[in-house]
């Protein structure tokens, strides 16, 4: 290793070693060698500083700050300049420095925020929230008593609003939401939960932290406080602001963007702190006549805001919804990433409730289901729809209603449903307003076109089946599918069907279905049939039987 090569290694060593090289500053004589050096300190450059101490980046600001102080006498300052160059190098590398360990624009409030709640263990406080819609007008939507602590436990009872009485409780091992309304007990695991209350104080100041920007822009007085008001710029989403008690320095009022003509503001009217949540708020114990919910259960929040967090997408709100009808209710289907709006008219004889979740593969509408559109999409058309398909979930709130509806869709790599006991107009006024488009039912007579073969009908032998499927026997002839698969079945095996169908129920789609007129295709190279002509002949309802009025026959045939 000749000299040059050794001044090299050893300047290297000492930059790893975060040490100032004793070559630095020093003019060397070979030109190649100064050049060396300079791009060795800027590879190093790009390594992540290692820090000698916590808070070292505030403290060396304040220090340069001190330094560049011209009230401060020049024989105290000198020291930092010496070597004009060296000097303006210095506060660069400062600056550059105090960037890359905090995010740009973040304020010396939230370092203020996340050092006071250190101290704090637990609290307990009384919220409030509002929403505002795009014409000013304000609405209480909930008002909340919160009990919480840094271990992740937390006792929510509403105060009033939507939530009334109802209580949600999370003591580490098990957490659990107990519904006056229904006489219910969900339960649910204690971890992981996706759950964070609105103004959770650490969630809060952590999302502050992790900003793109957050600077002060004002004061304000909030529940008799003076407060500073934060503007925070997340990574990722629309700028909101929160309200820091000046004493405090902790969060006291938080105000989303406005989103879907709406604005929500969340403010803690009273707050204290303490070491521990009451041990008796911990304890779950379901009321006498409580029943307990531990499969499928759906936990009720508080605003859309709770539900987005939960849930990780912002669930759409319909407008021009039916006016006799207003939202009651949000609840998310932990494990299912689904949320779900609650809807009531007016006078109560009527709810719905919209089902949102992302997509998870091509949507498969019901075989028995009526074929209609959403905003150009295929929809799915269902009445009546009943528990056991799964839609409704273990909420119960239809426990007992037969008379329920739905349309069901997918746009836009997510997933709709409009569920409930409305008429079809009210649910699908509830579609458009969601979507953004209209919704068209089927024409009756479909689009397919006259079978090329039709099949004659005995209209007495149809009503005779009629009665026998409303007196339970025969069901399978409310399906349109199950009935195009036995007529298949019995034009290849005329002499009757022995053992398995030759046509596999899922060789067979419905194509199109207009609730009184379908046609089912048929897959499959075995097959002499392509299409299946059906029509409802006896009643055109969900109770009405389907006939074989005519086929297409596969190519060749």
């Amino acid at each position: 290793m000749d000299n040059n090569e050794r001044k090299l290694s050893q300047y290297i060593d000492k930059l790893n070693a975060e040490q100032k090289p004793e070559q630095h500053g020093e003019a060397e004589e070979c030109p190649e060698l100064e050049r060396l050096y300079d791009t060795v300190r800027m590879v190093r450059g790009l390594k992540e500083p290692d820090l000698p101490q916590a808070g070292y980046p505030k403290k060396l600001a304040g220090r340069i700050k001190k330094e560049l102080d011209p009230g401060r006498p020049a024989s105290k300052r000198k020291r930092l300049w010496l070597g004009s160059m060296a000097g303006i190098a210095a506060v660069l590398v400062a600056a550059v420095l105090l960037s890359s360990i905090l995010p740009f624009g973040t304020s010396d409030m939230v370092y203020a925020m996340e050092e006071a709640f250190q101290d704090v263990k637990a609290y307990h406080g009384v919220l409030e929230i509002v929403e505002t819609n795009a014409r000013g007008e304000q609405t209480l939507q909930a008002k909340l008593e919160v009990w919480a602590d840094k271990e992740g436990r937390y006792y929510i009872k509403g105060l009033e609003g939507w939530q009334k009485d109802l209580l949600t409780v999370n003591n580490g091992r098990s957490k659990w939401q107990v519904r006056p309304v229904q006489k219910e007990v969900h339960v649910f695991p204690a971890f992981p939960d996706s759950y964070r209350f609105i103004l959770e104080l650490g969630n809060e100041i952590e999302q502050a932290k992790n900003a793109l920007s957050a600077k002060v822009v004002g004061e304000d007085t909030i529940a008799g406080r003076k407060t500073d008001v934060l503007e925070v710029t997340p990574r990722g989403g629309m700028p909101y602001r929160i309200w820091v008690d000046k004493e405090t320095r902790l969060p006291l009022q938080k105000q989303t963007a406005m989103q879907n003509a709406l604005q929500s503001t969340v403010t803690y009217t009273a707050i204290d702190f303490g070491d521990i949540i009451p041990g008796e708020l911990l304890v779950l114990e379901a009321p006498d006549g409580y029943s307990e919910v531990d499969k499928n259960p759906e936990q009720f929040v508080n605003s859309v805001e709770e539900a987005a967090d939960a849930v990780g997408f912002t669930p759409g709100l319909p407008r021009g919804i039916p006016s006799d009808f207003s939202r009651d209710g949000i609840s998310i289907v932990p494990g299912s990433a689904l949320t779900k709006l609650y809807y009531t008219a007016n006078d109560n004889d009527a709810r719905v409730i919209l089902i949102q979740g992302k997509a998870q593969g091509d949507l498969k509408p019901a075989r028995t289901a009526v074929l209609g559109k959403v905003d150009d999409n295929t929809a799915e058309v269902q009445s009546p729809v009943y528990e056991e398909m799964g839609i409704l979930g273990g909420g119960g709130l239809y426990a007992g209603v037969t008379d329920i509806s739905s349309i069901r869709w997918q746009q836009d790599g997510f997933e709709y449903a409009v569920v409930g006991s409305a008429g079809l107009e009210d649910l699908a006024a509830f579609a458009e307003g969601l979507s953004g488009g209209s919704f068209e039912m089927p024409v009756d007579g479909g689009q397919s076109g006259q079978p090329a073969i039709e099949v004659p009908v005995d209209m007495d032998v149809e009503r005779s089946q009629q009665k026998g499927v409303d007196a339970g026997s025969s069901p399978w002839r409310l399906d349109p599918v199950y009935v195009a698969q036995v007529f298949v079945s019995l034009e290849m095996s005329p002499g009757g069907i022995t053992g398995e169908y030759p046509i596999e129920y899922q060789e067979l789609e419905v194509i199109e279905n207009t609730g009184k007129d379908a046609v089912v295709e048929i897959s499959g190279d075995e097959t002499p049939i392509r299409k299946v002509y059906l029509k409802r002949l006896i009643r055109q309802d969900s109770t009405g039987i389907w006939t074989v009025v005519g086929y297409d026959p596969t190519s060749g045939q």
